[in-house]
């Protein structure tokens, strides 16, 4: 345990350029985080986009711009 609490407090300290296994380290992170966020966000995503495609509908049908056939 001692050997992963001093490995993490290595790679903390290590301030020198990002390797690719930190790239994807880094890029799984954003991604879990984003899913876990529209996860916990979902219905009211939903709800949010289904009023900004009725209100896009609302303006195309206001400016007489009609539907493509």
């Amino acid at each position: 345990m001692a050997t992963l609490k001093s490995k993490i407090f290595a790679f903390l300290r290590d301030e020198e350029g990002l390797t690719t296994v930190e790239y994807a380290i880094a890029g799984g992170l954003v991604g879990a985080g984003a899913i876990l966020a529209f996860s916990n966000l979902g219905g009211e995503v939903a709800r949010v986009i289904g009023d900004m495609f009725t209100a896009l509908e609302t303006v195309t049908i206001d400016t007489g711009g009609g539907t493509a056939p």
